[in-house]
């Protein structure tokens, strides 16, 4: 299959908030009952600020005219450390790919442009949340878990 791979624009907006509802969706186990009005907004709001200034990069997979997977990746800066002088770090987020669209290539080659886009800008410290079924992609690929993070609930 030829799948077509775009950089989204601005004029993507809609599509991008769906796919992200639908990624939210599969990955939290939701049903099409919970409501997503607020995440919605937001998404609207957070793509259009980051598209524009270049803090998230987003991939849209189509085949034909038919949107098959999806991938983003955030920017942003902390404090400059040893291991990461320049404080510039990266998040792979947003990875889907429709069921009937699965083991074809479609999420590793989304993700192969995310960590390129992320290198060219000079950023190597990229970090993702991984599902189960996510997971043994990201392994192959290279990511491994990490050890001295921790987060407040």
């Amino acid at each position: 299959m030829d799948f077509k791979y775009k950089t989204a624009t601005q004029e993507d907006i809609d599509i991008l908030v769906t796919t992200r509802i639908e990624v939210l969706r599969a990955a939290n186990k939701l049903d099409d009952q919970a409501d997503m009005t607020e995440v919605a907004v937001q998404s609207r709001d957070y793509y259009g600020k980051a598209l524009k200034d270049g803090s998230h990069t987003a991939i849209l997979v189509y085949d034909k005219d038919q949107i098959v997977g999806a991938g983003g990746i955030s920017y942003f800066k902390v404090m400059p450390t040893y291991h990461n002088q320049t404080g510039k770090k990266a998040y792979i987020m947003n990875m889907y790919t429709n069921p009937a669209y699965r083991r074809k290539g479609i999420a590793y080659h989304t993700l192969e442009i995310l960590v390129a886009d992320a290198k060219n800008k000079g950023i190597d410290a990229i970090s993702l949340e991984a599902t189960e079924m996510g997971r043994p992609l990201y392994e192959e690929f290279g990511f491994v878990g990490m050890k001295d993070e921790m987060e407040l609930k």
